[in-house]
């Protein structure tokens, strides 16, 4: 084992020596300089501190003086608030709701078969409530199939309004005109009538209204004004002027109102062979008692006639309503009288086919009693109905003319007409998407002096319905129903040698025939594209009846026509 051992180191110092020979630098050859090594010993650091310097001096024990700072501070008297109490929570402000983009003005127009024409625009001024303006116009007109069936209707208005402290103030400028042919139709002779004639009404009206605002002051007093004018005339020589004054006072004593309701109306017609002065004054004196769901009012209507006819009328003025069920049963009733001023104006916009030298008289309605119930039946749900009796004197009635079967003359049944009807009305909106309206109205007519109420059938049935698919699509729906009525038809001239009508009518030169009635089914749906430009088409008389409201004048039949709205 020591053999090994000497064996192994004997080896490791050969080896070494070698080495050692090998790392020798040998000077280059064929060179006589001397090359010189530096040779650089490192060791470890070893640092030398200098002496410290030490402090000779000893503190002065002797110095007792005490430092005293100099403060500059002001003290408060404040008493300490011990608040344990729930702090409330600050609601932290909600950003400023982005206001809706809104438009008040619009132009529309439509294009349709039987050559209709629409055109409409309305633009208001300013957005402030309580200050309003704007410009409205519409112009419609259609041509049917017949012989110069031909209408059309123009209407330009201008309103203002302002809302005060104490009162509001309303005007508004009217022109409207309404052009048209007697185009009338006798089926049993179509030679008749090859050349109807023209017809244009035109009329302008001003009006002014100033309304005193309520106020929950239980001695208040309120007051209410309006004046109207109106001049309206054919194509022919009618014309007619109108003025018309109504105010208003009440005076609130708690529980009590004591209140004055008066009205002036003044009126001229003229043609080439009448010429009429309808004159009214109503005064209307009440009181009335509103507390604990009790209203009534009690008073009087005070009527005074002058002009071509004068006559002074008293009649009771009575109204009351009993809330049973708040917001849910109503009961009221009324007792009253009135003189019914005609006039050419409102006799031309329910039969626009009337003849010349109309003449003008009041109608006399004696006495009225309606009673009925009224209310809700929870959000979306509303109703009335009730029955009334009338009795009138002098209604008046459309005939046609004996010479001119295409025109009608106006006659006034001298005799007591009484009428005995029923009216319903129904509202449900099941949703925001979905309503629907209704309106009922039966009528039994009791004729005086004549055979029967001409033109005034005793059902009348319509009915709207909306429904809101979505945000862009709406769609809706009106139906119209009437029931059939009654037409005079003279067989032997009927005037007296001086033009008018007998006050006795004379059954043995006439004859009664029937206008049968009517369905009339209008649907219609409009399209939002964007905010502002929306489309619409309209369907007028769906079930396409060629029906008749005056005889021998037939309606035009399906119709069609739609176009589009811009607003801005």
């Amino acid at each position: 084992m020591n053999f090994n051992k000497t064996t192994y180191l004997t080896l490791a110092l050969i080896f070494g020596a070698a080495g050692l020979h090998a790392q020798d630098v040998k000077p280059p050859e064929k060179s006589e300089k001397t090359v010189s090594e530096e040779i650089e010993i490192i060791r470890p650091y070893k640092p030398v501190l200098a002496e410290a310097v030490k402090l000779r001096r000893s503190p002065d024990l002797d110095n007792i003086k005490t430092y005293r700072a100099k403060f500059n501070y002001q003290l408060t008297d404040r008493k300490l608030a011990l608040n344990s109490d729930i702090q409330k929570l600050q609601a932290q402000k909600v950003a400023d709701e982005r206001q809706a983009e809104l438009f008040n003005n619009y132009v529309k127009g439509g294009l349709g078969n039987l050559g209709t024409f629409l055109a409409e625009a309305y633009v208001g001024m300013g957005k402030d409530p309580a200050l309003q303006t704007g410009v409205f116009f519409r112009h419609f007109g259609q041509s049917g199939k017949l012989n110069k069936q031909d209408e059309n209707r123009q209407q330009l208005s201008a309103f203002a309004r302002s809302i005060g402290e104490s009162a509001t103030l309303n005007g508004k400028l009217n022109y409207q005109r309404h052009g048209l042919y007697f185009y009338g139709v006798n089926d049993t002779d179509l030679s008749l009538n090859p050349n109807p004639e023209r017809q244009v009404f035109n009329f302008f009206e001003l009006e002014g209204e100033a309304i005193s605002k309520f106020t929950q002051d239980p001695d208040a007093f309120s007051y209410a004004a309006k004046v109207n004018a109106y001049m309206f005339n054919d194509r022919f020589s009618a014309k007619e002027n109108s003025f018309m004054l109504n105010g208003y006072l009440n005076k609130r004593i708690s529980s009590f109102n004591l209140g004055l309701a008066a009205s002036a109306e003044l009126g001229k017609t003229k043609d080439l062979n009448t010429d009429v002065s309808n004159n009214l004054l109503r005064v209307n004196p009440y009181i009335k008692l509103q507390a604990g769901g009790v209203k009534i009012v009690a008073g009087a209507n005070i009527t005074q006639e002058f002009g071509t006819k004068s006559a002074t009328r008293v009649f009771p003025a009575i109204t009351a309503d009993f809330t049973l069920i708040p917001d849910f049963l109503q009961l009221f009733g009324e007792v009253k009288g009135d003189v019914n001023r005609n006039t050419l104006k409102d006799l031309t916009d329910e039969n626009p086919f009337l003849n010349q030298n109309i003449l003008i008289k009041n109608s006399i309605e004696k006495l009225s009693f309606s009673a009925g119930i009224k209310g809700t039946g929870g959000p979306g749900f509303g109703y009335k109905a009730k029955v009334y009796s009338r009795e009138i004197t002098d209604m008046p009635l459309f005939v046609n003319n004996f010479d001119t079967f295409n025109k009608f003359d106006v006659i006034y049944d001298f005799g007591k007409t009484k009428i005995l009807g029923l009216e319903g009305e129904l509202s449900v909106q099941v949703s925001d998407n979905l309503k629907w309206t209704g309106k009922l109205n039966m009528e039994d007519y009791k004729a005086g002096a004549e055979k029967e109420s001409y033109f005034k059938p005793q059902l009348r049935l319509s009915s709207n319905f909306t429904f809101v698919y979505n945000k862009k699509l709406t769609f809706d729906a009106a139906v119209m129903m009437q029931d059939d009525s009654r037409a005079k038809v003279f067989t032997a001239n009927p005037l007296n040698p001086d033009g008018t009508y007998p006050p006795v009518p004379d059954f043995n030169n006439e004859s009664i025939v029937t206008v049968k009635g009517f369905v009339d089914l209008g649907l219609g749906a409009n399209y939002k594209i964007n905010n502002k430009f929306s489309a619409f088409v309209k369907t007028n008389n769906l079930l396409n009846n060629n029906y008749s409201r005056f005889l021998y004048y037939r309606l035009n039949g399906i119709n069609i026509f739609g176009g589009l709205t811009y607003s801005f």
